[in-house]
């Protein structure tokens, strides 16, 4: 029996060791080209937004004010590293450091207006700003879109080498698989060569620690990304200087889940460096302050899109039969079901058709999603696409059911799959968006939607919050545009 198990082993290998022929290095290593297209973008919006607040305003000094404010933005974006791959990956991150820095620019342009005789300076600054962050926040909202899609089909990755063969570089793998939009393809694993062979890990295998140099070379890799708890202290520290040497890119994991990054310090201790961990505390305020956000923002937005809201209604009455509200029962706070309201995008008694539909789920878990549902009306897929029929969710927000950003609203046959850990989601009212929603909304692992609406429960704070909000918005914009685009395409 064991001759015939370590026969498949030494097969499993073999068929798994073979890095230079399976991985096309030159095809999935990142182009500066995409850099330069971000930077492009970026300055085009900026100049827009400036120039477009200098005429809005007018008189004697506001163009030169607004070509302060455009220089001072394009610097301040560079500076705050926003054209670093590691330092953007993350949605609601960017989106808060693009806030700062037209929060620092329009200060110093209003300092600069001191200096240059500006007819209008505030008028000048506030519309430049406004336009600007808006403008950036769309353009690249645009680029992400593109680039994730690119990413998705394996192409602009950055080819690293998993260090670590245990759970902690089995769950790195995974990772990384399951995201790869956010632009990582694992070529291989190094590490025990029989903790490889009972893991089975879907990725080749390159060899030991001591092969590390030679596992680079064939697969040319830029990097690697090491599991700490799979070495021992001075092997891990032989590992990352070697890494160095070679003039490699080297990312160590910590082994923790579910911590904003910006609760994890680096310290010292004994001049060696310490990760001290802040603990979530939460004051009633916030909570309170929560609140008082969702209604003012629930309540300017319903205003704000009430022609929207009523172009759709009128749309929906006049291409399919039924109401024009579509109601369901979800799970909100602490398990108390709730009616969540959206405009119908599909035929009268869709829900009745979801067994018969279930072998062209794409979600995996309790999700369920077809792209090109056939229960959705024509006019249906636009709201869908532009998110458009989430709008009357707003009046559950006013309700207190849901808050403006949260966990998304599950269905009762969901909730009843949740284990104990994901149930932890009901602590917070669901949200009309999310993290979910802003970083993966069309991936379909189900360990991405659980991993990122537990990373919320753990870690929400009302920055996080504005900056899902603020990335909401240029999101729904960029796929209103997106929505539109293939309809004119896809006349047969």
């Amino acid at each position: 029996m064991e001759s015939v198990v370590g026969a498949e082993a030494t097969a499993f290998v073999a068929e798994t060791r073979r890095p230079a022929a399976l991985v096309d290095v030159t095809r999935q290593q990142p182009s500066v080209r995409l850099r330069t297209l971000l930077i492009v973008l970026d300055w085009a919006s900026v100049a827009a937004g400036w120039l477009v607040g200098a005429w809005v305003s007018g008189g004697r000094g506001s163009a030169a004010l607004a070509g302060v404010g455009a220089a001072v933005t394009a610097l301040a974006l560079a500076r705050a590293r926003l054209y670093r791959a590691r330092e953007c990956t993350i949605r609601a991150i960017e989106t808060a450091r693009i806030g700062r820095v037209i929060v620092v620019t329009m200060v110093l342009t209003l300092a600069a207006a001191s200096v240059i005789e500006v007819v209008h300076p505030l008028r000048v600054i506030a519309w430049g700003g406004v336009l600007s962050l808006l403008l950036l926040l769309v353009s690249r909202g645009g680029y992400r879109s593109v680039l994730m899609r690119e990413r998705r089909a394996g192409r602009f990755l950055r080819s690293v080498v998993v260090v670590g063969t245990n759970d902690e570089g089995r769950d790195l793998i995974e990772l990384m698989g399951e995201n790869a939009a956010f632009g990582y393809h694992v070529v291989g694993v190094v590490g025990s060569h029989d903790h490889f062979v009972d893991a089975r890990l879907p990725v080749p295998y390159l060899g030991d620690i001591d092969e590390l140099e030679i596992a680079l070379d064939q697969t040319g890799a830029g990097g690697a990304i090491v599991a700490a708890s799979s070495l021992a202290v001075p092997d891990l520290n032989d590992v990352v200087r070697r890494l160095l040497d070679r003039g490699r890119h080297v990312q160590l994991s910590s082994g923790l889940r579910r911590f904003d990054q910006r609760r994890v310090l680096l310290q010292e201790l004994a001049y060696e460096p310490v990760l001290y961990l802040e603990p979530a505390v939460l004051s009633r305020w916030q909570e309170g302050a929560k609140r008082v956000l969702d209604v003012v923002i629930a309540s300017i937005a319903l205003v704000v899109s009430a022609p929207f809201f009523l172009a759709a209604a009128i749309a929906i009455k006049l291409t399919s039969r039924g109401p024009v509200l579509f109601a369901q029962e979800r799970i909100g706070r602490h398990g108390q079901p709730f009616r969540v309201f959206k405009l119908r995008t599909m035929v009268v008694g869709a829900e009745d058709d979801v067994v018969t539909l279930m072998e062209k789920n794409e979600r995996n878990g309790p999700l369920f999603k077809i792209t090109d549902d056939p229960r959705r009306t024509a006019v249906g897929r636009f709201l869908e696409a532009s998110s458009m029929d989430e709008l009357p969710q707003l009046f559950n927000v006013l309700k207190g059911d849901m808050s403006l950003v949260g966990p998304r609203p599950a269905l009762r046959t969901e909730v009843e799959q949740f284990d104990a850990e994901l149930l932890e989601r009901l602590k917070v009212r669901p949200g009309v968006t999310g993290i979910w929603q802003l970083e993966a909304r069309d991936d379909p692992s189900f360990a991405t939607y659980r991993r990122l609406d537990l990373f919320y429960v753990e870690n929400w704070s009302l920055s996080l919050d504005v900056a899902i909000v603020v990335g909401t918005v240029a999101d729904v914009l960029v796929r209103g545009v997106r929505s539109l685009a293939p309809s004119a395409g896809t006349q047969h």
